[in-house]
């Protein structure tokens, strides 16, 4: 079965919404609204956590918690010069060498991200490592008391990148980490389930998986699915043990990561899954990078985990890429997990 238009163009939504951590408030609106739409219970915690309660045909002698993240990597403005640029900092995980000359979007005003000329360094600067603090966003401004009419300390800035169709199944655009997890759940949320679960879109993933781990202790599951993105590295000709995972090879599944040891029996579940129902499945190669999992885990008693992902080049840059197949595999997957892991 292939990606319908409806969930691409909710994907496509989902990823032109800016929403760093700390700063999800639209993005939880859309959800909302699409939540409220299918008459739904739905509510909210302190950390801004947007609960649903999914019926299912039967309630679960174990309860489920399936969950994404809402937020994405950005930057938060920490100061403005007497020039007008604004000087930042990166709101979780983003490699400094990606962003100067990127084009950003701050409280809808472009900017671009600037940092001294190459040929204006030493051959020494040139092989230094290049630190955020090197930069500033340029956004027209004449001087300070301009650029202050527009953005105060605080504001966040986010990669200014249209969602764009690569070929015949691949796309490209900002946030796929999560916004893709965060569709999947909307359409789960559509689907008639054997289970009962609760669906969870979890605040602050990016900066240490915090609202993950208000919702869990609330939710009180004991068993949970985090639909995440994670990094696919075959488009960089390293060994294959070094790619993680392949574009077009299917839903990711990992054995570890540096945050969680995933639940044993659920690993071989989904992996019984996938062979009797013929959806494509890749296991993680190597203990790499981490999600929400890491919280949950260790919840309360402990929850048993496990993560069903969407390889995702780029990750945490202006411009990810994913393909479609792979999101079919992932939603095909968790469906499937959801009705027989009880």
């Amino acid at each position: 079965m292939e990606v319908n238009s409806e969930m691409m163009r909710r994907v496509a939504e989902l990823c032109a919404i800016n929403g760093a951590s700390g700063s999800e408030d639209a993005v939880r609106a859309y959800l909302i609204g699409e939540v409220e739409r299918l008459g739904l219970s739905w509510q909210t915690d302190a950390l801004g956590n947007l609960i649903v309660q999914k019926p299912g045909r039967r309630i679960p002698a174990k309860p489920i918690m399936v969950s994404a993240h809402m937020d994405e990597v950005g930057f938060i403005i920490t100061s403005v010069d007497e020039q007008g640029y604004l000087h930042f900092a990166p709101v979780g995980g983003i490699d400094p060498r990606v962003a100067p000359g990127r084009t950003v979007a701050v409280n809808g005003h472009p900017g671009v991200i600037g940092n001294v000329p190459i040929h204006l360094l030493s051959k020494k600067q040139r092989e230094a490592s290049i630190e955020f603090s090197d930069m500033a966003i340029d956004i027209g401004a004449a001087d300070r008391q301009q650029a202050l009419e527009v953005v105060q300390p605080g504001d966040m800035a986010y990669f200014a990148y249209p969602f764009t169709q690569l070929g015949g199944n691949r796309f490209a655009g900002k946030a796929i980490d999560d916004r893709a997890g965060c569709a999947v759940l909307l359409w789960l949320l559509e689907q008639e389930l054997q289970n009962s679960c609760t669906v969870v879109f979890c605040t602050q993933e990016e900066v240490g998986l915090r609202g993950a781990k208000t919702a869990a202790f609330s939710v009180d599951p004991a068993v949970a699915l985090i639909i995440e993105a994670t990094t696919a590295a075959d488009n960089l000709g390293l060994s294959t043990a070094d790619t993680v995972c392949d574009l077009g090879a299917g839903a990711v599944v990992g054995f570890m990561d540096r945050s969680t040891i995933y639940d044993r029996e659920l690993v071989q579940l989904a992996g019984h899954l996938s062979r009797e129902k013929n959806i494509p499945l890749q296991y993680k190669k190597g203990v790499f990078g981490g999600n929400d999992a890491g919280a949950i885990h260790q919840s309360r008693a402990g929850v048993r985990t496990l993560a069903i992902s969407l390889p995702c080049r780029n990750l945490h840059t202006a411009s990810g890429v994913a393909d479609w197949g792979d999101l079919q595999a992932v939603m095909e997957l968790t469906h499937a997990v959801i009705d027989h892991v009880c």
